[in-house]
């Protein structure tokens, strides 16, 4: 009875006074558990949705790679929340709301869907900054609670690659110290975290036992010869191969090549090959590093391939074109934005150097050099992955000297370049 009292009475003083003089020291401990209990029963603030806003190109769902916050965490407007990855490129997606994460709707690797929730925020009722739509109904949380979840998470910076590695692994990202830029956690911070926790890095392939040769005796008496010989008997055992198939949905990147390989297969392609005399080109490139390193810039044979493209379709504008799905309009492009096929750990991606045709060589290796490492670590945006109108791929890097690319939709030719050598 007197703690139903407790709840339904609204002034807290006139149940002290009320109650001291009869429980003496009891009461006082009561008083306290009286006031932690009014504490967690204060009002909380009001609960909004965070819904994945349309991030555009008509992209309806996406990857989720990383969580910048954990439930408990306070966050302010533009904070970052998570990072996710489209078919397109990779997003970070931002608060719109000051308040506390309350909810994730998604874990690492799921797929997030526009328009539907991806964090519940607990935000000041008072402030009545959020939609009536966004708005739903928690309990409140008890003191206990509270109290555990006001640690804030910190940040962690790696690629998706080095994300799948911790996650095969069951490593914690935020255990691992990084090495790299802005402690950026490398493919080797991941490889010695696992070492000193295990003492060694062990391949899981399946080997034979090995039996060592039994030691000669001279007393053994050697076979004679005018027998016939006998077959050998195996001294290992059989190889016993437990390894399971493995089912993996195609997301990201490699969603996207997919999508797009399937679409150049309704283009009529014509291939020609040719071998160029490239002798100056080498002796130009010596002659030209040393000034690429005074501008900090990595000069490699691209730069000039693709500067010669783009002379090629001054020539030829009707390479530098894009034809409409109805095969109806040919719209020739006055910009020569020439992407470059990479082959990084996402996949297949096809990044574009913009106006090629106004850029110096030098101009062209330092957005080269930007798009490899952005390319690398994953973070390529959308406008460097669109908007190109021809192509360029090199197989060079692999040996290969001749190549059939398929043409990138709805670009009208491709390129490729193989070894040089002589």
């Amino acid at each position: 009875v007197r703690i139903h009292r407790v709840r339904s009475c609204s002034s807290i003083r006139v149940i002290k006074s009320k109650y001291v003089c009869v429980f003496d020291k009891s009461a006082l401990k009561f008083s306290h558990q009286q006031r932690l209990f009014r504490t967690s029963a204060v009002s909380c603030g009001q609960i909004v949705q965070f819904k994945l806003s349309d991030i555009g190109e008509g992209i309806t769902e996406v990857t989720v790679k990383e969580w910048y916050i954990k439930e408990g965490d306070s966050v302010s407007q533009f904070d970052s929340i998570c990072e996710v990855q489209s078919d397109k490129a990779s997003v970070t997606i931002t608060s719109r709301y000051d308040g506390v994460i309350r909810k994730l709707h998604y874990s690492i690797d799921d797929i997030a869907f526009v328009g539907k929730p991806l964090v519940d925020i607990e935000i000041d009722a008072s402030k009545g900054v959020a939609s009536e739509e966004d708005v739903v109904e928690t309990p409140p949380m008890s003191h206990e609670e509270h109290t555990h979840q006001e640690i804030k998470g910190h940040k962690t910076l790696a690629t998706p690659a080095v994300r799948r590695l911790a996650m095969e692994n069951n490593i914690k990202l935020s255990e691992v110290v990084g090495t790299g830029k802005d402690n950026r956690i490398l493919k080797e911070d991941i490889l010695n975290y696992l070492a000193k926790q295990t003492g060694a890095i062990l391949p899981p392939s399946p080997k034979a036992e090995i039996v060592p040769p039994l030691p000669k005796s001279e007393t053994v008496p050697a076979a004679p010869k005018d027998k016939a010989r006998k077959i050998p008997v195996p001294a290992s055992r059989p190889i016993v191969f437990s390894g399971k198939d493995k089912t993996e949905p195609v997301t990201g990147f490699q969603k996207a090549m997919v999508k797009t390989m399937s679409a150049a297969l309704k283009i009529p392609h014509f291939g020609y090959c040719d071998e160029i005399d490239l002798t100056q080109l080498v002796q130009l490139r010596e002659e030209l590093k040393p000034l690429a390193e005074i501008r900090g810039v990595k000069l490699s044979f691209m730069p000039f391939f693709m500067k010669a493209a783009s002379l090629g379709l001054l020539q030829y504008p009707i390479l530098n074109a894009s034809l409409d799905e109805n095969c109806q309009n040919v719209t020739y492009k006055a910009s020569h934005n020439i992407g470059v096929a990479m082959d990084t750990e996402q996949g297949l991606i096809v990044p574009n150097v913009k106006n090629v045709q106004v850029c110096s060589v030098f101009d062209i290796a330092a957005e080269l050099n930007r798009l490899q490492s952005l390319g690398s670590a994953g973070q390529l945006g959308t406008s460097d992955l669109t908007g190109g109108t021809f192509t360029l791929s090199n197989i060079g890097t692999i040996g290969g000297t001749y190549a059939k690319p398929v043409i990138l939709p709805p670009e009208v030719a491709i390129g490729a370049l193989g070894k040089i050598q002589v």
